[in-house]
């Protein structure tokens, strides 16, 4: 996850800096996400043993928590940091990484969600401070979908719903407190080196929120 800058074998398209999607991209997209739904599904139902064992109604909730957590946990962290690059006038677009995807899936099947499903790439004349905010952009968007789904968990009656809003709350809490780690090439590394007291204020929030998750305070 994240966003990595210069890609040689990718060719910049007319309309430099708009905010588009090429067909490459978006057929990049789908597979990213179809192929990390059907790992996050294979986690939540207990890996291989669990998806052997689940019944029809299982497999679908499952399959629903999982395809929402993806688009808001994963999908829109990485088009936060496109958008946010293509409004600084950059050339940006999304890139499934094969190889890391099909790790994904392999991991499932273990109970475990471990994958590497790819990056936005970036070109163009990118000053310290527009890689900072690019780079924030995604864990932000984490952070502010983790506070929603959490809110609507703590406001919501019924299990499964409730149940729901927690896991793609806190989904969205983890992946924050991870891409923000100060450790190239996650973007906590970049925001750290654009501006200390931002990155100190983003990571710190991200740690107490997955700290309440952890230790299921909430």
């Amino acid at each position: 996850m994240g966003q990595m800058r210069d890609h040689g074998a990718i060719k910049i398209p007319k309309g430099y800096g708009r905010i588009t999607f090429s067909r490459t991209e978006i057929i990049n997209i789908l597979i990213a996400v179809a192929a990390l739904t059907v790992a996050f599904t294979i986690t939540f139902l207990g890996g291989f043993r669990g998806l052997m064992s689940a019944n029809l109604v299982d497999a679908l909730e499952s399959l629903a928590i999982s395809f929402i957590a993806v688009l808001s946990g994963f999908m829109l962290h990485e088009l936060a940091h496109k958008f946010m690059a293509q409004r600084s006038g950059a050339w940006a677009e999304f890139r499934a990484q094969p190889s890391g995807l099909l790790m994904g899936i392999v991991f499932s099947f273990l109970g475990l969600i471990f994958a590497l499903p790819g990056a936005v790439y970036i070109q163009g004349m990118i000053s310290r401070k527009q890689n900072g905010l690019i780079s924030l952009a995604g864990p932000a968007t984490n952070l502010a979908l983790g506070a929603v789904f959490i809110a609507l968990y703590l406001v919501t009656g019924g299990t499964l719903l409730r149940t729901a809003f927690y896991i793609i709350g806190s989904v969205n809490f983890l992946l924050a407190a991870f891409n923000l780690l100060p450790i190239p090439p996650l973007d906590g590394s970049k925001v750290l080196k654009w501006n200390v007291p931002v990155y100190i204020a983003a990571f710190g929030a991200a740690l107490v929120m997955a700290a309440l998750i952890f230790t299921r305070t909430l």
